[in-house]
């Protein structure tokens, strides 16, 4: 099988999202490993190019290099096939000057202008896709030049980002410089310089590991000197170069049909939901995803929670009795609890709660504030944390990452507990509480208890106080306002979903038979988006395969 096999054949596994990525990825390795095209006898070994090489560095006062050593003779890449018989290993500062660069001071502002020298940095090469560069976002000047570490390259030379990050290649288009981010690469025999572009961008990810720091990685110049590159004949070179052009070319053009066909996908899936909230039934789920398979299914998870909290999931019963008629009676239990000292008196709204609730809702149902229906309150966390006085213990600890752990609606039981004295110094939560993550980065995850035990300060807790089972509905809420409750705390530094917050959240109340069919609804749909999601993963690991498959393919019969 040739490459261009895999680009015929590329509807068959098109599903698989990095394809386009690995096809370069292999050709390259077919390329700087001499598979890519055959090798022609006529056009002799690399031993002529690396005399043209010795006369260019004698001219250049540059030293002999030194004799080809025997670690070099072998190939010093892991994975690699014997190298072609006219191919010779070499280090890169065999072929090339290895040239490093500077900054000038930015103080001085006749170091810098807004023409000049082009100077680059690693952020220039960030998302360029294009072989050659001749500028990037600023250009110093002939005194910024004289004035630095940084030096003129010439066009041609091979740019290396060494640092921030490592591993950018481009030819330079034009004389230009760079800051100490670059070990550039000035080939002796110009000519060499695509096919060291393309040997670097295959061996980047290996400099990389090489690297040294952990803060600050880089590589250093003689890191860079010491890079083993495969060198064929310069003919070779030009024939390789020339068929990498033509494979990445046609990768270019399959990348540039997935970002079209992805566009439209986008237009046809904003549709097909729109088409969803018209008709929210299996069957409707069904024939969008069967005939296109272009939702994704996290939306579809969205549109079913937003089609819930707004009423439009499923109809409304005139015989259902309305939630005001509800709201009257847990009004009542909450004066006559809050009278006898049994409940709290409600939290002082958070001063930026809205005052208008975020979208309609049907006339049978209410809108209200949370603490109008829920009893909130947040846990308690013992000090200091891990005493073997309060931690160790039987009784369930519940924190933030026992109710994040996992995705399901149920805490069923906890790793850790706390001793007697512990729980003296936490909050307790009982079976069917309602609880909800307030603090860290997944703030705003709900779950709903079925064990006793105690939570700790990261956690709250939403506690009926009268007979209506609000919970199932109020764990579907919850879970959809997890995006609102996190940009509450955007620019507020440490987040923090505090109990005010929480308390003056808006709830819409739905008929309590009117909840039951909606909560059914979702668990439905959402049982059969799972379904549809296991049949999506199995189809990319089919794509997923046969790219391996085609890749193996290839790299055995080379």
């Amino acid at each position: 099988m040739k490459p261009e096999t895999f680009f015929e054949k590329f509807d068959l596994f098109a599903d698989a999202p990095d394809a386009v990525a690995k096809m370069r990825e292999l050709v390259l390795q077919l390329a700087v490993q001499g598979q890519l095209v055959e090798q022609e006898s006529a056009e002799g070994d690399a031993d002529a190019l690396l005399k043209a090489i010795a006369v260019v560095r004698r001219r250049n006062g540059r030293r002999k290099p030194s004799e080809t050593t025997e670690a070099e003779e072998v190939p010093i890449v892991e994975g690699w096939h014997q190298l072609p018989v006219s191919w010779r290993w070499v280090r890169l500062s065999t072929v090339g000057d290895i040239v490093g660069g500077g900054t000038p001071r930015s103080d001085n502002p006749d170091f810098f202008a807004d023409e000049g020298i082009p100077w680059l940095t690693p952020a220039d090469l960030n998302c360029f896709k294009a072989k050659r560069i001749s500028s990037g976002r600023r250009f110093i000047t002939k005194l910024g030049l004289t004035n630095s570490s940084a030096q003129l390259l010439p066009e041609g030379t091979v740019l290396f980002s060494s640092r921030a990050p490592i591993g950018y290649v481009a030819i330079a288009g034009t004389e230009l410089a760079t800051n100490q981010g670059f070990k550039s690469c000035v080939p002796y025999v110009l000519e060499t310089n695509e096919f060291l572009y393309y040997y670097l961008m295959s061996a980047a990810p290996r400099i990389d590991r090489e690297a040294s720091g952990t803060t600050f990685r880089e590589v250093s110049g003689k890191i860079v000197s010491q890079i083993p590159v495969p060198l064929p004949p310069l003919a070779e070179q030009k024939r390789i170069v020339a068929k990498v052009d033509e494979l990445m070319a046609l990768c270019d053009r399959l990348e540039a049909q997935r970002q079209e066909r992805a566009t439209r996908h986008a237009a046809l899936a904003r549709a097909s939901l729109a088409r969803f909230a018209d008709a929210p039934t299996p069957a409707t789920l069904n024939f969008l995803f069967h005939k296109s398979c272009i939702i994704p299914p996290a939306d579809l998870r969205k549109s079913i929670l937003n089609l819930a909290v707004q009423g439009k999931l499923v109809p409304q019963d005139p015989n259902d009795k309305p939630a005001a008629d509800m709201l009257i009676n847990i009004e009542a239990d909450k004066k006559r609890l809050s009278d006898s000292g049994e409940l709290k008196a409600d939290k002082k709204a958070w001063v930026n709660s809205s005052t208008n609730p975020p979208h309609d809702i049907p006339e049978s149902w209410c809108w209200v504030r949370l603490q109008d229906v829920f009893e909130i309150s947040r846990g308690g966390s013992p000090r200091p944390a891990g005493d073997p006085r309060f931690f160790g213990g039987t009784i369930p600890w519940i924190t933030v990452g026992e109710v994040t752990k996992d995705s399901g609606k149920y805490l069923t039981g906890t790793a850790t507990g706390l001793t007697e004295e512990g729980s003296t110094r936490s909050r307790f939560i009982n079976p069917d509480d309602l609880l909800l993550t307030n603090s860290g980065a997944t703030l705003g995850v709900p779950k709903v208890s079925k064990i006793r035990g105690c939570m700790n300060d990261g956690v709250a807790v939403l506690r009926l106080f009268h007979s209506f089972n609000l919970n199932d509905f109020g764990y579907l809420y919850l879970t959809h306002q997890t995006p609102a409750f996190r940009n509450v705390n955007q620019g507020m530094g440490q987040p923090n979903l505090n109990t005010p917050i929480i308390a003056g959240w808006f709830f819409p109340l739905p008929p309590l038979a009117e909840q039951r069919r909606i909560v059914a609804k979702v668990d439905q749909l959402m049982a059969l988006v799972d379904q549809l999601e296991t049949q999506l993963t199995a189809s990319r690991t089919t794509a997923d395969t046969l790219v391996e498959a085609v890749i193996a393919e290839l790299t055995e019969q080379y």
